[in-house]
């Protein structure tokens, strides 16, 4: 029995979801999800709430069930509220500007990171070089921050590079430096 997959989404005022078959469609004020659910799972509108459960009892199945609610009700949270990661630069000289759908980054290379932004996601740069991923889709917010911190790794000497605001990076300690 899944302990996530029993428990109902409560969908707020403001929030529609539409299903069709195994196709969920959620828009809110943020805008609109749509995603495919696996045949094994049914879903029902209770009032506020969306029920999800099983069609059977397998493994297989339990795994999905729990899987298909948190998708869900991200999707619910998504288009309500929206999603935000937030990414810090450090080094020095070590800059990022955006303009339109893209991010510029001047982390140490010999030419600047023109950065794409996918659609649906907004940056912004705070002056201390903090930046803010938004969007309403939860997958692509976590990949374009995780592909942005991919371009310039912190590194655990002097932790210089981009990562995440609430990451803590373990420094290593450097040579002895002259002990004989």
């Amino acid at each position: 029995m899944s302990r996530i997959g029993k428990q109902p989404i409560v969908i707020p005022s403001g929030v529609k979801v539409e299903i069709k078959g195994s196709h969920v469609t959620v828009t809110g004020k943020r805008g609109s999800l749509e995603r495919d659910i696996r045949p094994e799972i049914e879903l029902k509108i209770d009032g506020d709430q969306l029920v999800v459960s099983p069609k059977g009892n397998s493994k297989r199945v339990m795994a999905f069930w729990g899987m298909t609610r948190t998708l869900l009700n991200n999707m619910v949270i998504g288009v309500e509220k929206g999603f935000q990661k937030k990414l810090v630069v450090e080094g020095v000289g070590f800059r990022a500007n955006v303009a339109a759908a893209v991010l510029t980054l001047s982390v140490g290379y010999s030419n600047p990171v023109e950065f794409q932004l996918p659609d649906g996601i907004t940056a912004e740069v705070d002056k201390d070089n903090t930046i803010t991923i938004d969007g309403i889709n939860n997958e692509i917010v976590g990949l374009t921050a995780a592909r942005i911190r991919a371009v310039r790794k912190p590194e655990p000497y002097k932790g210089k590079g981009i990562r995440y605001a609430d990451e803590h990076i373990v420094r290593k300690v450097g040579k002895a430096g002259g002990s004989a």
